[in-house]
């Protein structure tokens, strides 16, 4: 077996494979590999392609700070080539490829479980739909100015958007080449809510036909804003029974939302793999850390420059790993993803067989991530 990069004489082949084991079209302009945001690689058996993988480039939020990532899409295998090893051979060329990229971690939407586990994935977070009542959705008239988004209020919803993300672990920081806040413009509904200092929340929506109407994204920086853009999306109660609402800050469901919402109408779990342990710890914030030393062993025989004894020190809200220490706790490579994202506690991960050593030491781990929580995702790729 061969694994390379896919180039554009690859495109046909590889866009069948998507099609056939995603859906959607079976053939697409070949330019369409050169496009930014991701690298491509295919599996060749017998000089046939029979495989194919992307990784996108991506920043994801974890304790305020962005972390670089990679974005495991599109794998995909012909079907009489599955089961002789080909997904394994191309997660393990993406494994090394995004250490060498500096993607500290990896994320992915898993249509199957099994591959990516058994090359260091795990779950640990969400990304989440709910739907909305429409009826029943009133909210308080505010003194908020909203009018629809034009192209110079791109830059200020960008930045609302990353004052809300930075605070919530698992987001996408939006600002790497996969991602164009122009797209805003091309959506049905672009409305922002503005005062002196700029645009201080904004509303993104699709209208796809008569029956719903589909909230992409809902930013707000404070109550009032919600207030005025939740009421933004009420007014379609004389025209639909109800909106579908992507969740991209929880508060807004549980804390000002003031109807009835279907909470798990649409839920679709997403896994984390560390791919370069020191890199992930220097470049993630750690706002729970105290200061304190842990020692841990890392089982991990896919990336072998992450595997054996690290210590781990938190000093004045900053972490680093570095060689050495006692191997107190040992984490196989499932473990870490989970832990780093904050998603698993030490006694969860023990029970679920992917931790064990020292009691008070995984504890240790437990505080600096200031953990468990549900990471989130509202980008799905």
């Amino acid at each position: 077996m061969v694994v390379r990069p896919c180039v554009r004489e690859d495109a046909a082949a590889a866009q069948a494979l998507r099609g056939l084991a995603f859906g959607g079209p079976r053939e697409a302009d070949p330019s369409w590999v050169d496009s930014p945001g991701f690298t491509a690689a295919v599996a060749e058996l017998g000089g046939a392609v029979v495989g194919f993988t992307r990784v996108w480039a991506f920043r994801q939020f974890f304790g305020g700070r962005a972390v670089p990532c990679g974005g495991v899409a599109s794998v995909a295998v012909a079907p009489h080539a599955r089961g002789r090893g080909v997904a394994s051979a191309l997660l393990d060329d993406a494994l090394v490829g995004m250490r060498e990229a500096g993607q500290a971690v990896s994320a992915l939407f898993p249509y199957v479980k099994r591959p990516y586990r058994a090359r260091g994935w795990e779950h640990a977070g969400a990304l989440e739909r709910v739907r909305v009542p429409l009826a029943e959705l009133r909210v308080p008239r505010v003194d908020v100015e909203v009018r629809p988004g034009t192209a110079a209020d791109l830059a200020g919803a960008q930045d609302a958007y990353l004052r809300t993300a930075r605070d919530i672990d698992g987001m996408f920081d939006r600002t790497t080449p996969g991602f164009t806040v122009e797209r805003a413009l091309a959506e049905d509904v672009f409305t922002v809510a503005v005062d002196g200092s700029g645009v201080r929340g904004y509303l993104v929506a699709r209208r796809p036909d008569g029956s719903t109407v589909d909230v992409l994204d809902l930013v707000a920086d404070d109550v009032d804003t919600a207030h005025a853009l939740l009421g933004q999306v009420a007014s379609w109660a004389g025209y639909t029974p109800e909106a579908g609402l992507r969740v991209l800050d929880p508060a807004l469901l549980d804390l000002v939302l003031p109807s009835s919402v279907t909470r798990g109408a649409h839920v679709e779990t997403w896994m984390l793999r560390v791919v370069d342990l020191p890199a992930a710890v220097a470049a993630r914030g750690w706002p729970h850390a105290p200061d304190l030393a842990v020692d841990v062993e890392v089982v991990d025989e896919h990336a072998p420059w992450q595997a054996g004894r690290w210590r781990l020190t938190a000093e004045g809200g900053q972490v680093r790993a570095e060689r050495g220490g006692e191997g107190s706790v040992r984490l196989l490579a499932r473990a870490l993803g989970p832990w780093f994202a904050g998603a698993a506690s030490s006694g969860q991960l023990r029970r679920s067989g992917l931790l064990d050593g020292d009691a008070e030491a995984a504890r240790a781990l437990d505080r600096l991530v200031g953990g468990p929580g549900l990471p989130r995702l509202a980008d799905a790729f």
